[in-house]
């Protein structure tokens, strides 16, 4: 037992310090003392970040679901993979977030789809932070409920808003 809640107690850590750097880094993109507009063949930087970031968890969370119904001796394994690959994904995909949302008002981008994204990812960030590391008492079954709503919304955003992004709608 003691075990597990020290293994937790460095899960929970972890998870934090990620969010903290998350949350530093989106600062710093804003502020422009860390500079991301740089392009590798024809797109910038902060889009390969987001990509890498949307890829995984497009193809990461269905596997997740499968993975641990087919294999749940490993439960643990696919656990971790799943919170920490997502948060790291969530990272990267902040930085894209922060370096649009700090672009001067002349080159403004249409945020429409894109804040819709972003608000359904830190909402799933929120909720399976509560489900992973304990929700307050009554609120396990609907923390759970809004997770799972909201991981189908937000696939039906990835895909509206790659269309948005290559203006086929």
């Amino acid at each position: 037992m003691e075990k597990k809640t020290r293994s937790m107690g460095l899960s929970f850590w972890l998870a934090l310090l990620i969010v903290v750097v998350t949350a530093t880094l989106m600062v710093a993109v804003s502020l422009r003392w860390l500079r991301l507009h740089i392009y590798l063949e024809q797109f910038t930087l902060h889009h390969w970040f987001s990509w890498t970031g949307t890829l995984f968890i497009a193809f990461f969370t269905p596997a997740y679901y499968f993975l641990k119904r087919r294999y749940a001796t490993r439960m643990r394994t696919w656990l971790k993979l799943h919170v920490f690959g997502n948060l790291l994904s969530v990272m990267l995909i902040s930085i894209h977030f922060a370096q649009h949302i700090s672009r001067p008002p002349q080159a403004y981008p249409d945020l429409g789809t894109g804040v819709a994204l972003y608000a359904a990812m830190i909402t799933l960030v929120a909720t399976g932070f509560l489900m992973r590391f304990g929700s307050p008492p009554g609120l396990g079954k609907g923390v759970r409920f809004v997770h799972t709503g909201i991981t189908l919304s937000f696939y039906l955003i990835i895909g509206v808003h790659i269309l948005h992004g290559l203006n086929i709608i």
